[in-house]
């Protein structure tokens, strides 16, 4: 036990987070905000025939995270097949760079954004040939 099966990213704006992953990612919505008893929107990232995990977006109880603070929390990373479209796609949907792209040599490209939300995720496309 003790293995990881949902998420939550705290955000401002339902609709402008919502739009802003589901261009950006695909993701689908499920209003839970009854179940919830909050603005609270289940995400769906992916079919069950994918490995990874479905999550949700939160109405932010507080402030968010001020510009350059360390990160209090974990960061998601998503994987990506393309990583340059999909930085691309970050960018038209609001997003800004965090940490730019970078490798893990013989293994992947890697980098850091900020959503539209101001919360740090990150991009991963495997790439033997990453160096």
């Amino acid at each position: 036990m003790g293995r990881l099966v949902h998420f939550e990213i705290h955000v401002d704006e339902m609709e402008r987070a919502t739009k802003f992953y589901g261009k950006v990612f695909g993701w689908t919505f499920e209003d839970w905000t009854d179940f919830a008893g909050m603005p609270y929107m289940g995400a769906v990232t992916g079919g069950e025939d994918q490995p990874g995990i479905n999550g949700a977006l939160m109405q932010r109880q507080g402030p968010p995270p001020e510009p350059n603070q360390p990160i209090n929390g974990y960061a998601c990373t998503m994987g990506v097949a393309d990583y340059d479209a999909t930085e691309a796609k970050i960018l038209e949907n609001g997003g800004q760079v965090a940490m730019p792209k970078y490798a893990l040599p013989g293994m992947a490209w890697q980098g850091y954004y900020k959503d539209t939300e101001g919360n740090i995720f990150g991009i991963h496309q495997p790439d033997e040939n990453a160096n």
